[in-house]
């Protein structure tokens, strides 16, 4: 349950403000059609985290002591530092594709996931929790509550938000879970 809950939580703060969330607004104004919008978000996001906690699973089995839970927790603090930064679509993100709705999201939804703060703490949180189903499962929702609303309210709800704050409280987020794993591993020791 820990995995779940923690799963979900990072990535739903860290996803508010994303580049993934701004591509589902962009979307939605765009196709104006949310339920395939939102489709190729799920699996896409299912394709994508699925494989990121995959690899973080198989790590923390090759790679086992104590130094390596270090690095997973610098991991952390390093992602609290990255959330900080705001994220804006590339050009590239921008172009649209002529396949229709589904498609074009569930491609470009997999592609722009590649290399993002998401993936990576879905990385780091694979390698954390022994439930590799359970991360997938609260990644997927986490992206799942923060962009069906993007997708849904589109613009109007980028007026709402402070996304500053919601940087900020993701931030401080991966700073404990970092900061926590750090003192759990060095407690172990002891």
């Amino acid at each position: 349950m820990d995995a779940l809950l923690t799963s979900t939580i990072i990535v739903t703060l860290a996803e508010i403000g994303d580049k993934t969330q701004l591509l589902a607004m962009i979307l939605a104004t765009r196709y104006k059609r949310p339920v395939p919008i939102i489709l190729g978000i799920l699996f896409a996001t299912i394709a994508n985290h699925f494989l990121a906690a995959f690899v973080g699973h198989q790590a923390a089995e090759f790679i086992e002591g104590r130094w390596f839970r270090y690095v997973i927790g610098a991991g952390f603090i390093l992602m609290a530092a990255w959330t900080l930064l705001p994220d804006t679509l590339e050009e590239e993100d921008k172009k649209m594709s002529r396949f229709g709705a589904f498609t074009t999201t569930l491609i470009t939804f997999f592609f722009v996931e590649m290399g993002d703060k998401t993936q990576v703490a879905t990385i780091a949180l694979g390698a954390q929790f022994d439930n590799l189903l359970a991360v997938t499962a609260g990644t997927t929702l986490g992206m799942m509550i923060a962009n069906v609303p993007a997708v849904i309210l589109g613009n109007a709800l980028i007026k709402h938000i402070p996304m500053k704050l919601v940087r900020y409280m993701a931030a401080l987020l991966f700073l404990m879970i970092g900061i926590w794993t750090i003192w759990r591993t060095a407690t172990l020791s002891i």
